[in-house]
């Protein structure tokens, strides 16, 4: 298994694990620098961690990214929905009463 290092030096394991790596950018960036951050922090820690790995890995990695993002999208999506449903039987409800 390769191990790849945050610019501080923090190893992270590639073991298919999207968390993992994710989790490592919560602590070197976000954490870490708590409001001292910015965007371009995020991607240049994001590509130094990218430039680590090789071909097989990226796509490993996209592929999980792609994954998740789009578990995100369709949950995002039923919440919205859940939610403009839940408004209208308020809405119901209100002028039911009336």
């Amino acid at each position: 298994m390769h191990t790849i290092r945050t610019t501080t030096g923090a190893p992270i394991p590639l073991d298919g694990d999207l968390l993992a790596i994710m989790e490592a950018l919560h602590q070197e960036v976000t954490a870490r620098r708590e409001l001292e951050r910015s965007f371009e922090d995020m991607v240049r820690e994001i590509q130094h961690l990218i430039a680590q790995m090789d071909e097989q890995e990226r796509h490993t990695y996209l592929a999980e990214s792609l994954f998740l993002n789009t578990v995100k999208y369709e949950n995002d999506k039923l919440e919205a929905y859940m939610k403009r449903l839940t408004e209208g039987t308020r809405q119901t409800d209100k002028r039911g009463s009336d």
